[in-house]
């Protein structure tokens, strides 16, 4: 039986809110709860409770030292934050959990307005100068600079760290990569995928904007990140596609992602990482079967997975991307870098393929067998969605989970 939170006052807060909370706020409030929710961005429209939207009290100062670029953005998060907390406590509406993402820094004056608070926060990553994403790439070596900047990154989540009473991280990868001492109040609880929404579908059709419709009969290959970089894998992919498409003359690419850069470093001046690559091995590539879609909307997005012969993730040991677990939701056939954060869910010839990060010719020969052989892929198909309804359905796995995090700290309250 789910227990009911009637009356309690609990605070979400997210900078770009709903975030994380997208499902766990509106449950919370159809359980009883009293509700607000505090962010830095436009207010969604239609939430059933108030979603207040903060000013930033200030910019960078010219003067700053770019080293503390970050740490000051936090900063000001914060600073924006804080007169609203102090205004609800002045007008007695105190609440008795505040849940928040803790990498942005808005959390930062909670514990100072509501000390009697339970504070519930979510954590992504701890940063390492060696041994994790920043050394991965020997493309990329870091230089000194590099490595000691990547432990100042750590500031914050050592702040927030000591300023929850618990912690929630999306998978174990990314708990262990978190102090050791800091380890048993993190929780490992994934942000839930919507199984019910992200389904096979083997009639599927998509156009594409030249007219091109593609269907499960066309051997489709899919990639899909936030933007096109090194940290997932992007360069790999890209020089694995000229033997692929020689191999597979009818082969369509589907590549989805911005020109920025969400992780890492910038591509050199006066290009993009999209472009630096292209620039390599474009030549060799025929552009009439190299779709780049850039970002889409979330339903063509659901499409392409459900089309997908062959769907690419290649990733640093790093942040685990909602996308893979969407894919597999959607039963399209994974060929995966095996690396720590894949390997978490995806097992070699049981849900999936796994390669060496930096083995263009093992990804090549994945990929071909993965277009060959669809039947062959049937089963490891059904295991991948099978995987995500076991362990990261939102529905009966994560949004409970989710929930009893909650009760737990709000019956240390009462």
């Amino acid at each position: 039986m789910t227990t009911r939170f009637d009356g309690r006052k609990v605070l979400v807060m997210h900078p770009n809110f709903p975030g994380q909370f997208r499902h766990l706020a509106p449950a919370l409030k159809e359980l009883g709860a009293d509700i607000r929710a505090l962010t830095l961005s436009q207010p969604p429209q239609g939430a059933p409770f108030s979603v207040t939207q903060v000013p930033l009290v200030r910019g960078h100062s010219p003067e700053l030292d770019p080293w503390l670029q970050s740490l000051d953005s936090k900063l000001i998060r914060g600073r924006s934050a804080f007169p609203l907390l102090r205004q609800w406590r002045a007008d007695g509406w105190v609440p008795e959990l505040v849940i928040g993402h803790t990498g942005w820094g808005d959390m930062l004056g909670v514990s100072e307005v509501f000390p009697n608070a339970k504070v519930l926060g979510w954590f992504e990553f701890y940063y390492h100068a060696t041994g994790l994403d920043l050394d991965f790439d020997p493309e990329f070596p870091p230089s000194e600079e590099d490595r000691l900047k990547t432990r100042l990154k750590n500031m914050w989540p050592l702040w927030m760290l000591e300023h929850v009473d618990q912690g929630v991280c999306p998978t174990y990868f990314q708990r262990d990569v978190h102090p050791a001492v800091y380890r048993p109040r993190l929780s490992v609880v994934h942000e839930g995928i919507d199984t019910q929404r992200f389904v096979p579908k083997e009639d599927i059709q998509v156009t594409l904007g030249e007219g091109l419709t593609l269907t499960r009969d066309d051997e489709v290959i899919t990639f899909v990140n936030r933007d096109l970089e090194p940290y997932r894998g992007y360069h790999v992919f890209m020089r694995a596609l000229p033997a692929l498409l020689a191999q597979h003359p009818k082969a369509h690419v589907l590549m989805v992602g911005g020109d920025s850069v969400s992780y890492g470093a910038a591509a050199p001046a006066g290009t993009t990482w999209k472009q630096y690559f292209l620039n390599e091995v474009g030549h060799q590539l025929d552009p009439a079967r190299v779709h780049f879609l850039g970002k889409v909307p979330h339903a063509t997005l659901t499409a392409l997975m459900q089309l997908s012969r062959a769907h690419v993730y290649l990733t640093y040991p790093f942040v685990l991307s909602w996308s893979l677990l969407e894919a597999m939701s959607c039963a399209a056939p994974i060929i995966g870098s095996n690396t720590a954060p894949v390997r978490e869910v995806i097992t070699h010839g049981e849900n999936g393929l796994l390669v060496d990060f930096f083995d263009t010719e093992a990804l090549t020969a994945s990929l071909s067998y993965a277009l060959r052989h669809p039947e062959a892929m049937q089963p490891l198909r059904q295991q991948a969605r099978q995987t995500v309804i076991d362990r990261f359905d939102l529905h009966t796995q994560c949004l409970p989970q989710q929930l009893a995090l909650v009760a737990s700290l709000l019956a240390s309250t009462a």
